[in-house]
């Protein structure tokens, strides 16, 4: 054997153990990229990274998510809130489902950085009852909202108006409580009440009674003040009448008598 097959023997299992390490690394990121309780997986189709937190008995969101996140499952665990800006920096995730989790409102900017790229959000068998009204306003996806226990106020009236391109999601939102009594346990679509306008005048009402409160107590006050220094001087005046009148004097007497 020559040299050049000597070198070609030992180079070729040589290019072939480095090429399988490098379709390993692509595939399958490195611990330290995945969070805890995670599995990350590549999609060569998607371009991007597959990461499943499936009933990993999280409660909060993991941090530091890898940026090349396309599908992002954090179903089946016990998350309580959605931080602001808690998914920022995932400028490829498509796919975010949330749901089985405790979840119990949202605010403005809880998907803030992935409006542009995210398709799918599964919000579904939480505890939301209440959301900001931009929560949603931003946002293209496709939002699956069931089973969840909304509260019909102005914000949540707000939300759903923002989502126009997704009229199945707002025709799915249940009213487990309601600014009007009888909406309870409807869809919040049937609402044909303004209740922005509504909670407008609730506060309008509620002003208007205070101040009826503070003037009728100002005026008894009043009325009181008067009556008690009234009261003051009708007993100052019988205490002067029950004083005893002074005697005339005896030099008066003669003065009178020497006039006459």
């Amino acid at each position: 054997m020559n040299l050049l097959d000597l070198w070609l023997s030992r180079s070729i299992p040589m290019c072939l153990l480095l090429q399988s390490l490098v379709l390993m690394a692509l595939c399958f990121p490195s611990a330290s990229m995945c969070p805890k309780g995670c599995s990350c997986l590549r999609d060569p189709h998607l371009h991007g990274l597959n990461v499943t937190c499936s009933q990993s008995r999280l409660k909060e969101i993991p941090p530091n998510l890898p940026v090349d996140t396309v599908l992002l499952r954090l179903d089946h665990n016990q998350i309580g809130a959605v931080p602001d800006q808690a998914f920022r920096g995932l400028r490829l995730l498509r796919e975010l489902n949330l749901s089985y989790n405790a979840v119990e409102t949202l605010g403005e900017g809880s998907f803030s950085g992935i409006e542009g790229t995210l398709q799918v959000l599964d919000l579904s068998h939480n505890r939301i009852t209440s959301v900001h009204r931009d929560a949603f306003a931003r946002l293209k996806a496709r939002i699956i909202v069931d089973d969840n226990p909304w509260h019909c106020d102005c914000a949540l009236q707000q939300a759903i108006g923002g989502m126009a391109h997704n009229h199945e999601a707002a025709a799915r939102v249940l009213c487990r409580s309601s600014e009007i009594l009888d909406q309870e346990g409807r869809p919040f679509l049937a609402v044909d009440t303004d209740l922005c306008n509504l909670a407008k005048r609730t506060t309008d009402y509620a002003m208007l009674v205070t101040m009826f409160g503070w003037f009728a107590m100002v005026i008894s006050y009043v009325v009181y003040y008067v009556r008690q220094n009234q009261e003051d001087a009708r007993r100052h005046l019988e205490y002067l009448k029950s004083l005893p009148s002074k005697p005339k004097k005896p030099d008066d007497a003669d003065d009178i008598s020497t006039v006459v």
